[in-house]
């Protein structure tokens, strides 16, 4: 019924693997623009959906922006993304265990809103000692649509049992996309959505959710069979987990 034995990861990158917010505070800032507590816009907006144009944020915000341009501030957003923005603690080495798993297939399926997005992935994973090139798959889909195709259309390329998918995401939509496709989320709480509005308001079972990168990395490490590899403690290379 399948062409592969092999089991599947997809990663999401902003606000699962990529510390998003702290970049997106950092461009703001740089443009006269204070973000506040991350804590306060996990409940409330997308921070990436917003610079895209999709959202509404405080008038405050839209002010300023109208002063500094979306196009100035997503420049700002490339650059900072490129040189500054950091993985998540732990993240760098799980994904180099990924890769280097010769029974999983592993890759990224992201909606990164700078400049040439896959450019701007490459830079930041590369000085993370992280060769995209060796994902399986990199995958940029628009703001508007749905990863549910993306998900399904990655499966089916690779041929592999969606009961031996698995998703991480850290959206009530990343979940969603997940079951529509039949596979397993992994899903984080420290990412744009916090835990209280993912269990909450869209009911994702506590049992699915990792409030912390380290227990997102055991999790999948445990759910894959993987051996702990000779990468840790490379703190340098790490941002501090955010929830």
């Amino acid at each position: 019924m399948y062409n592969s034995d092999k089991r599947l990861l997809i990663l999401d990158a902003d606000g699962t693997t990529i510390d998003a917010f702290s970049a997106i505070a950092m461009a703001f800032n740089q443009h006269g623009c204070v973000l506040g507590a991350e804590t306060a816009f996990q409940k409330r907006h997308h921070l990436l959906k917003y610079v895209g144009g999709l959202k509404q944020f405080p008038s405050i915000i839209k002010k300023n922006l109208r002063k500094n341009s979306r196009a100035k501030l997503v420049d700002t957003l490339t650059d900072i993304y490129r040189q500054e923005a950091r993985l998540y603690d732990g993240i760098p080495d799980l994904i180099r265990e990924l890769i280097a798993a010769p029974g999983i297939t592993v890759g990224i399926v992201t909606r990164n809103i700078t400049i040439e997005p896959l450019e701007t992935l490459r830079q930041l994973f590369l000085r993370h000692d992280i060769d995209i090139g060796a994902l399986d798959f990199l995958e940029h889909i628009p703001l508007k649509d749905k990863k549910t195709a993306s998900f399904r259309a990655v499966r089916e390329r690779f041929g592999v049992n969606p009961a031996r998918g698995y998703i991480c995401g850290d959206e009530h939509k990343d979940f969603t996309a997940a079951a529509h496709t039949g596979m397993h989320p992994f899903m984080v709480s420290y990412g744009f959505e916090d835990y209280d509005r993912l269990t909450n308001k869209f009911a994702i079972p506590p049992e699915l959710i990792s409030r912390t990168s380290g227990e997102l990395c055991d999790r999948v490490r445990h759910a894959l069979d993987l051996v702990q590899a000779p990468y840790q403690n490379s703190t340098a290379l790490m941002a501090p987990n955010n929830q």
